[in-house]
């Protein structure tokens, strides 16, 4: 069962986020190196997730398929197996809702009695080109506070990836419980052999954040020689982010995490609002901004997505 070693003959890199967001990131990867590992999160309270994590007691495995579907491979199995993941099961009944991928993974779970063993072997029959790896081995809670929600200048308190993801005020804080969580080993030492490590694009509050507040993967982070990289999102999320620009994101991050450095922030021209301001921040931060076309496009009209094949060229150059 492959799980990493000599077959991986490309630099090491560790891409942290969850959802749409890192499976973007993951396939730009893929066509860069072969030696990709994704750190996804835990915190997913919301759809067929939710029900498997509140019913079987697992840690929600939705983020974790669609990282493993991202890293099928582009032949007839890769493609064939990358859809059977995704397929949701239609009707009323019970298994309506679910997710095919959520469930084999939650079977080997079962059957291994270990999250990274299981999802090893579902990473081996979809012969997918890299590692899927929890961020921590328990299911995790975030906690926000909010302003706006009953009124101009009152704080309140949001519980859950899902209402955060989705609140009409502004975050003004965020926390995990527990606070402690157990981060999964496997995850440091990625980060300890990394070459790159990239941070989003994604959910900023519920998908990107949550794994810098696992303290012992925060350290890692810190602490690895790799060179360190941030995929600012080509739109800023409705809700979540709402008026969010490349620079708000990186102040956002500086004040909440000062000890983790940056060396690149790959930005969308389109997405830039002030030039000066985000050249400004990133100096700051001691990052490079690399502002090149990294946006999505259909038809003459711009996406909210990365390209990944843009994306991936840009890594490339990183990389090389």
């Amino acid at each position: 069962m492959r799980t990493g070693g000599p077959w991986n003959t490309g630099p090491s890199v560790v891409a942290m986020g969850g959802g749409h967001g890192l499976a973007a990131t993951l396939r730009a990867l893929r066509r860069v190196t072969d030696a990709v590992t994704a750190v996804v999160g835990v915190s997913d309270d919301g759809g067929s997730s939710g029900r498997i994590r509140r019913e079987l007691g697992l840690i929600p495995p939705g983020d974790l398929r669609m990282a493993l579907a991202a890293l099928c491979g582009d032949d007839t199995w890769g493609r064939t197996w990358s859809r059977v993941l995704q397929h949701r099961f239609e009707g009323t009944g019970e298994l309506s809702g679910h997710a095919v991928g959520n469930l084999l993974i939650s079977a080997l779970w079962q059957e291994t009695g270990d999250a990274v063993r299981g999802l090893d072997w579902v990473a081996a029959l979809l012969e997918a080109q890299g590692r899927v790896l929890p961020v921590a081995c328990e299911p995790v809670d975030l906690i926000a506070d909010v302003r706006g929600l009953d009124g101009p200048d009152v704080v309140s308190e949001l519980r859950g990836q899902v209402a955060i993801a989705t609140t009409s005020g502004e975050v003004q804080a965020l926390r995990i419980e527990p606070a402690e969580p157990q981060p999964c080993p496997q995850v440091v030492e990625a980060l300890q052999r990394a070459s790159m490590i990239v941070l989003g694009p994604g959910s900023w509050f519920t998908s990107v954040l949550p794994h810098l507040y696992v303290r012992e993967v925060r350290e890692a982070v810190v602490a690895a020689p790799a060179v360190k990289v941030l995929v600012v999102n080509v739109a800023a999320q409705v809700g979540e982010t709402t008026g969010f620009t490349p620079s708000k994101y990186l102040l956002n991050l500086a004040s909440t995490f000062p000890e983790v450095s940056l060396d690149y922030v790959i930005v969308d021209p389109t997405s830039v609002v002030d030039e000066a301001m985000l050249h400004r921040v990133c100096a700051e931060l001691g990052a490079k901004p690399v502002i090149e076309e990294v946006r999505a496009t259909e038809g003459g009209q711009l996406l909210a997505v990365h390209d990944t094949l843009l994306l991936g060229a840009v890594f490339s150059r990183m990389l090389a």
